[in-house]
């Protein structure tokens, strides 16, 4: 109840019954959900200003207390009447913005020790169940100011994407191979290099003889191939898949180079 007891010091001398210390700490958990007080009654009155105290008079009629508060982005208006019932308090709070109604009713021996009214540390009990009551009876009903929102958390934009498993994978440019990303969770992902070879990954034992991960010039079938086709012989853009090995500009060995050992037979 952070804050509550310097309020509660500042009302403690117009504090003589048990409802007041629990209007006051109704009042206190309001401020908290982003509300001021304007002032008592139903109507407003001269030179009235937002304010986290509680206004001068507010403790005047123990039977019914009535208050009026705004939220800090002066989008909602609540209109308090806190109405006692023998042992209980009748919370009744329309927002006249809306014309919403919420009704809470609080048993105040629940909360209030009356024979404590003088020592803040002890006056008070249940702290958490009434700021339950309040939020969930009165806060939720209304609807919180604009201003109390609760912020979603933003992602940081120095975090890699795969430290965040719901976060959706940068695109990659046209024409690059996204490497493969083993996950470190997986205990079969251990010796994956070796079992795939031309996946792109690295740090396998076995040597790519043809460097098949290494990005291959792309042939321009309009400018003609040497030998085969003249210039001009495939119209630009048209789809084309070549026929036959190339022979000329293949980069890397010819696969007649790697032989199985012992074997001499060149026409393999």
């Amino acid at each position: 109840m952070a804050g509550l007891e310097p309020l509660y010091a500042w009302a403690r001398p117009a504090i003589s019954r048990p409802q007041d210390a629990l209007v006051c700490g109704i009042h206190w958990e309001l401020i908290q959900h982003g509300y001021r007080c304007l002032g008592t009654g139903d109507q407003p009155g001269p030179d009235e200003r937002k304010s986290e105290l509680l206004p001068a008079g507010w403790e005047a009629n123990k039977e019914v207390y009535t208050l009026r508060y705004k939220s800090t982005d002066d989008a909602q208006e609540l209109l308090l009447k806190a109405i006692m019932v023998e042992d209980s308090m009748i919370l009744n709070v329309m927002d006249r913005s809306s014309q919403k109604v919420a009704d809470v009713t609080l048993a105040v021996a629940d909360y209030i020790n009356p024979e404590h009214l003088d020592d803040f540390h002890k006056v008070y009990k249940n702290t958490e169940e009434l700021r339950t009551r309040i939020t969930s009876g009165i806060i939720a009903p209304l609807g919180a100011p604009a201003g109390k929102a609760r912020k979603e958390p933003e992602f940081k934009e120095d975090m890699h994407w795969d430290e965040n498993p719901l976060r959706v994978p940068p695109r990659q440019p046209m024409g690059t191979r996204a490497p493969s990303r083993p996950s470190p969770l997986s205990p079969f992902a251990v010796g994956g290099e070796d079992l795939d070879p031309f996946g792109g990954r690295s740090g396998g034992m076995i040597v790519d003889p043809l460097h098949s991960g290494v990005p291959q010039p792309r042939i321009d079938p309009s400018s003609g191939i040497p030998g085969r086709l003249p210039p001009g012989a495939v119209p630009p853009g048209a789809r084309f898949d070549p026929f036959g090995p190339l022979g000329i500009g293949r980069p890397g060995p010819d696969p007649d180079h790697l032989p199985p050992p012992g074997y001499d037979d060149m026409f393999m």
